[in-house]
């Protein structure tokens, strides 16, 4: 009788030796005369753990990790084919703290199912919710994703249903279905994750949305640094239509749709709706002018709905489990739950799926463990490189969007980027000035020019800094270019820039002006 022996092989793992780890595995396992079965499924989210290898026992997976190559015999001596004890083993990962306190919805398949084979995701409940959608009446359809409550992953919250109606009912002989999978936030990467680990769930996702709003094509448009989601995602691609759930006639329905890889050149500035969109259509990405709509005018000037790969990937559990389910969890108009990725100067960093609700603090200190330096936490960025930057004090924050947004933040991708106390806020600032000005694809004026000056005037005072000089008339300066760039962009990369600066300018402006720092506790009080 074989062993089914998992070891990841997403670029998470692959990247800390994945693929030796297998290697030594099987070659051990040959040596001994044991019968394994390798899959190379995705990661479960624990990047601290990986390589996490898993052996399927009769009562469950037993993990074991991190393992590097040079653990392997240790491991093989142990009875690691048998579940053996040793060190690295942790149990059952579902048992694990870090995985044990999730609620998983659209990351529920991930790292269970073997991402290479449709009928694994099928035998794990693959393509329940595009069969629910087939049996539906076009409105029900839209009805089930308004009800649920979904709202887009990708940043700016809009409802889902509110999108995919518009789209339903706009007029046109041809739509399509774009998702934007171009993951460019640092800290972020549960888009790449998914796609490695569950692709059929994006495929099924994109073709719901397909169904449901009347598109026959699709485009998933991924940057090019994520070769390991392409390969996965174009296999998906070409199982599910062999299988029948794409092409003409998806499952017998007489419904069509189907659905291609396009691959970006890794530009910041086309994770904005319209600049994805004319980089598909093969010309120069840079942001379009709205109105009109991408809903009403998008891809080839049809009709399109744009999702983010959380979003779509979200979609089958609410057909398959019914939008109540979903709707039940989450906080006030955020309903649901969001996959968190913790990412930084964090002792444990990884995914983290759970309802929204949960506070900031809870995040950090409790569920990533604070820093890895053992430093104190001064800082957390949510929402990418042009997220704000959230002190301690405001850890009793809420995961959701308007919680977020009344303390002048934003949730965005749901990334969060810890630092330790050494980190400089001020060079911080200037790197999103920097950042926005090389990315900016330099359409309008205030996020073409204001960045680069908003940079001279961040040398101005790191400058001032060395001699202690007034640096008042810059900071206003700046505070005024922060509102020019926030108000008068034409799209949310230059409209978000001002938030990690003028952040890190309300609550570090120590860093800014150093004669803030160690005042006598007179002064203190007074300013």
């Amino acid at each position: 009788m074989s062993r089914k022996l998992f070891v990841p092989g997403d670029a998470a793992a692959v990247s800390v030796g994945a693929d030796e780890v297998a290697r030594r595995l099987v070659e051990a396992a040959n040596g001994l005369g044991i019968e394994i079965v390798l899959i190379r499924n995705g990661s479960r989210g624990a990047h601290f753990l990986e390589p996490l290898i898993e052996v399927e026992m009769p009562g469950g997976r037993i993990g074991y990790g991190p393992v590097t190559p040079e653990d392997v015999a240790g491991l093989v001596e142990a009875g690691v084919f048998e579940g053996g004890e040793h060190p690295l083993r942790i149990g059952r990962p579902e048992d694990h703290p870090f995985l044990k306190g999730q609620v998983r919805s659209t990351f529920a398949l991930c790292g269970i199912v073997d991402p290479r084979s449709q009928a694994d995701y099928a035998a794990h409940g693959g393509w329940r919710g595009l069969k629910a959608a087939l049996a539906m009446l076009p409105q029900q359809r839209v009805d089930t994703v308004k009800a649920s409550g979904l709202r887009g992953r990708g940043g700016a919250g809009f409802p889902t249903g509110i999108k995919w109606e518009t789209v339903f009912k706009a007029d046109g002989d041809e739509k399509f279905v774009v998702c934007n999978a171009d993951e460019g936030d640092s800290g972020t990467f549960a888009d790449r994750m998914l796609m490695e680990g569950d692709p059929f769930r994006m495929v099924e996702g994109m073709a719901i949305c397909g169904v449901t709003v009347g598109a026959r094509y699709g485009y998933i448009y991924i940057r090019s640094e994520y070769p390991h989601a392409i390969a996965a995602m174009e296999g998906a691609i070409a199982q599910s239509r062999e299988a029948g759930w794409l092409g003409a006639d998806i499952d017998s329905s007489g419904i069509a749709f189907d659905m291609e890889v396009r691959v970006g050149a890794g530009a910041y500035v086309c994770g904005e709706e319209t600049a994805l969109l004319n980089s598909i259509e093969g010309k120069r990405g840079i942001v379009r002018a709205k109105p009109p709509l991408p809903a009403l005018q998008g891809l080839f000037g049809k009709p399109t709905v744009i999702n983010n790969v959380l979003s779509l990937a979200t979609v089958p559990a609410l057909f398959a489990d019914g939008p109540e389910s979903y709707n039940a969890m989450g906080i006030g108009r955020s309903r649901g739950t969001m996959p968190v990725q913790l990412a930084g100067n964090i002792r444990y960093g990884g995914l983290y799926e759970v309802p929204f609700g949960i506070t900031l603090g809870e995040l950090v200190l409790g569920v990533g463990g604070g820093t890895a330096s053992g430093r104190p936490v001064r800082a957390v960025q949510v929402g990418g490189p042009l997220g704000a930057y959230f002190p301690p004090h405001l850890f009793d924050t809420p995961f959701d969007y308007e919680a977020f947004a009344a303390k002048d933040g934003l949730i965005g991708h749901g990334g969060i980027t810890v630092f330790d106390d050494t980190v400089d806020m001020a060079r911080m600032a200037r790197f999103a000035l920097e950042f926005c000005a090389v990315e900016s694809c330099g359409k309008c004026t205030p996020c073409r020019i204001g960045a680069v000056r908003g940079q001279e005037v961040m040398d101005r005072i790191l400058a001032a800094r060395q001699t202690l000089a007034p640096v008042g008339a810059d900071l206003g300066l700046l505070a005024d270019l922060c509102q020019t760039m926030k108000f008068g962009s034409l799209c949310a990369l230059g409209g978000f820039t001002p938030y990690p600066v003028s952040s890190a300018m309300t609550h570090f402006p120590e860093d800014f002006d150093l004669t803030l720092r160690a005042l006598p506790a007179s002064l203190e009080a007074a300013r």
